[in-house]
């Protein structure tokens, strides 16, 4: 496929890319007020599980939709549609908490549309990365682009838990709205290019249906080396994982004892990890066998995982190694996993297989969601993270020894060519 990513694209991407930021510091903000409420209200592990259920589930079902949309209509138009809804959309929330309407089941409402946004939003933004930003540079925007992202991820739930000391829920929540502006200013000042579907065996502009272009996603998505057994280890790592996604707040106000800042800590502590796992990325210039890497850190988390849950009731020291441990390496597994997507698949068919990749590797989360009130009830929380944690270590070294994924090559022009030679054949 033609290079169209250039220096000047790349210039554009990162004015766009810093308004994202701001975006995204809106975003995670309300998204730590409105945990931290639905927590400190109902002190509930089956609440709290239930809405990271719905949340999980809704960008589940969405995100296959989305990635077509993506890679058939104006990306630009498609960001700016669903984040001008979603900033309306937390208005809307402001008024009933003003007024004093903050029944459970309009949280839960608000949380699946924001849900439903974001499942359009994220493969849209993934798949104009390649479009931007020239291939020799890919590795490291990706490493950069966790770097500032655990930044803003360091500082939102900090910012959230201050503005709590002095402000309503309601009030915080105008932060959303007011990224939302900031991030909208270089949205509409750049100018983001268009992949067009092309059917190669006639040499000209294709309009295929939506069912075709979904299918398309889904072979490419098997023809490349590996894909598949990555996608079915996340979905196990996913549904391991969401019992702390989902019960983090009780883990801290419930079991630890502690209160919005002491939340606000261990996420802190957890994202100084991830920033510097991204700024170890960004820096690296190239990595060999990226799938070794992959799985030796995928184990490393986990480990991680184990020791946050094994923290002794108040020692935030054992619970913020852990945190460190888990966030160093999620950004050198993420970065490297970006990489080998956007390298491997064509720009014009990368929304549709990114999208495809997350919501097959989500699709068990939501039972993840589900199961964790429960059996935290059962277990209690640090037993069941240790557990998940452990039986994430056993799945990950399986699949490394025993699905011959240790075998593929995919870092080789050649192995890259044949690839792309593959999916340009694809018929449908």
């Amino acid at each position: 496929m033609e290079e169209i990513a250039n220096k000047e694209t790349f210039k554009s991407y990162l004015f766009f890319w810093s308004g994202q930021l701001f975006s995204l510091l809106g975003s995670m903000v309300v998204f730590f007020v409105i945990t931290f409420w639905i927590a400190d209200v109902y002190n509930d592990p089956m609440i709290s599980a239930f809405a990271s259920f719905l949340y999980v589930l809704m960008m589940t079902l969405c995100m296959p939709l989305a990635g077509v949309f993506a890679d058939r209509i104006n990306r630009k138009m498609l960001i700016l549609t669903v984040d001008s809804l979603q900033a309306l959309v937390t208005f809307a929330l402001i008024l009933f908490f003003q007024l004093g309407i903050t029944n459970l089941w309009i949280i839960y409402f608000f949380i699946s549309l924001r849900s439903v946004f974001q499942a359009f939003h994220l493969p849209t933004v993934n798949a104009i990365i390649p479009t931007m930003v020239p291939k020799d540079k890919l590795s490291r925007i990706n490493g950069v682009n966790f770097l500032f992202t655990g930044v803003v991820q360091l500082l939102s739930p900090f910012l959230g838990a201050i503005l709590l000391v002095f402000l309503s829920v309601y009030m915080v929540l105008w932060i959303d709205i007011i990224t939302f502006f900031i991030a909208l200013i270089p949205l509409l000042l750049i100018t983001i290019p268009s992949v067009k579907l092309i059917n190669h065996s006639e040499n000209n502009v294709e309009k295929s249906s939506f069912i075709k272009d979904f299918r398309l996603g889904f072979k490419t998505l098997k023809i490349i080396p590996g894909l598949v057994i990555m996608v079915i280890l996340s979905m196990l790592l996913n549904f391991l994982i969401q019992p702390m996604n989902a019960l983090m707040p009780l883990f801290i106000l419930d079991v630890h004892g502690g209160e919005a800042g002491h939340l606000a800590l261990a996420e802190m502590i957890f994202t100084g990890g991830m920033i510097t796992g991204a700024l170890v990325t960004s820096i690296k210039k190239s990595w060999e066998n990226k799938l070794r890497v992959i799985f030796i850190s995928i184990v490393m988390a986990l480990i991680g995982y184990m020791i946050f849950a094994l923290a002794p009731i108040g020692n935030y020291y054992i619970m913020g190694l852990g945190g460190v441990i888990l966030g160093f390496n999620l950004p050198i597994i993420n970065s490297l996993y970006q990489t080998f997507l956007q390298t491997t698949v064509p720009s014009d068919k990368l929304g549709r297989v990114s999208s495809i990749d997350q919501a097959l590797s989500s699709a068990i989360s939501p039972i993840g969601s589900l199961a964790a009130g429960p059996l935290a009830l059962i277990l209690g929380i640090p037993t069941l993270f240790f557990y998940c944690g452990f039986l994430g270590v056993i799945v990950t070294v399986g699949f490394w020894g025993f699905t011959g994924i240790r075998k593929i090559d995919i870092d080789s022009k050649g192995a890259l060519e044949e690839i792309h030679g593959k999916i340009e054949n694809i018929s449908i």
